[in-house]
């Protein structure tokens, strides 16, 4: 998995617009984060506060998700008033979502991270997973205390994730990856049936059951997001999976960043085991390394293959070539 990137996730017996509303007030940091202090307002989106991961103040910022059948936010965070270096995505998907027929209600809450290799610190690196699955733990109690439950909920799914970093434009793994054609060289335990557009078509999988696969792009104006569902419809079975395309410079803060992070997100039921669709993360995970081996290729980066799932920052060598050519 990318190293520079951090996943956590909770089912939240919560409305999703309740939680969405109080995730986008800033103040609301203060209750229950690890020490994230809102200090001082800047503007109507913009906090100077305290923070757990440096030994320094921060500005915070806050932005809705917008263009996109998923709602969300992202926090942004930076030393400097709008020079921000850190940016955390929050996807917010309703069970419905997950499942068409279910009848379960609240929230399955998708919180992104990212690390720069630049800033880090050995302390920051080995504590944000702990951190940051304390704080989502301590976000979900405040918001199913105040929806009435008095212990902790349990979801009917877990979120998984597969996480690769793509030496390639943004704009090449976006027009690729988009295009339901191109899945021939990458997905490679479906045959199609012929009849494929760039957004949907008709595929075979591996058991040689029917299965419709439709793509949805869409452009979160820093970064792509691209919906893809795969239904069997003899079995009534949808298996979903939302994939984020954020450039490293975005992510990263640091305009020099080359390539992107292909981030995979998936739905798993936590009674029973698949048995349509892919049934192990590995699955997905198989064919990202297959995007990331097509992509890397077409961009003429053959070398970062070898050097394995996650961005890493050039070395004086590569950058002396790059300055020369």
């Amino acid at each position: 998995m990318e190293e520079n990137t951090f996943a956590t996730s909770a089912y939240i017996a919560s409305p999703l617009e309740t939680t969405l509303n109080y995730l986008y007030s800033l103040e609301n940091l203060n209750d229950w984060t690890l020490y994230s202090r809102m200090l001082e307002q800047i503007d109507e989106n913009t906090w100077l506060g305290t923070a757990s991961g440096y030994q320094n103040n921060l500005y915070y910022h806050v932005r809705k998700i917008e263009n996109c059948s998923i709602q969300g936010i992202e926090w942004h965070c930076g030393f400097e008033y709008q020079k921000y270096f850190q940016v955390y995505p929050v996807l917010l998907f309703p069970p419905d979502y997950i499942d068409p027929q279910t009848a379960e209600t609240g929230t399955y809450l998708h919180w992104l991270s990212f690390v720069d290799p630049k800033r880090r610190t050995p302390m920051i690196m080995q504590g944000i997973e702990t951190v940051h699955t304390s704080e989502c733990r301590s976000l979900k109690a405040i918001l199913e205390r105040q929806a009435g439950h008095q212990e902790a909920a349990t979801g009917r799914y877990r979120i998984l994730t597969d996480t690769i970093y793509i030496d390639a434009p943004l704009e090449l793994g976006f027009e690729y990856l988009q295009d339901m054609r191109n899945m021939e060289e990458w997905a490679h335990l479906l045959r199609d049936k012929g009849n494929i557009t760039a957004h949907s078509g008709e595929f075979l999988d591996e058991y040689n059951q029917n299965v419709t696969v439709t793509f949805t792009p869409h452009d979160l104006k820093n970064y792509y997001l691209i919906e893809q569902d795969y239904v069997y419809r003899d079995r009534q079975f949808i298996q979903r999976c939302p994939v984020m395309m954020i450039p490293c410079s975005y992510a990263f803060g640091d305009p020099s960043a080359r390539g992107f992070i292909q981030h995979r997100i998936t739905f798993w039921p936590v009674d029973r085991a698949l048995k349509h669709g892919k049934l192990q993360i590995q699955d997905f995970g198989a064919e990202s390394m297959n995007i990331k081996r097509v992509l890397e290729a077409k961009a003429g980066n053959t070398s970062s293959f070898a050097r394995g799932m996650s961005y890493q920052l050039p070395t004086l060598n590569s950058e002396l070539l790059t300055v020369n050519t």
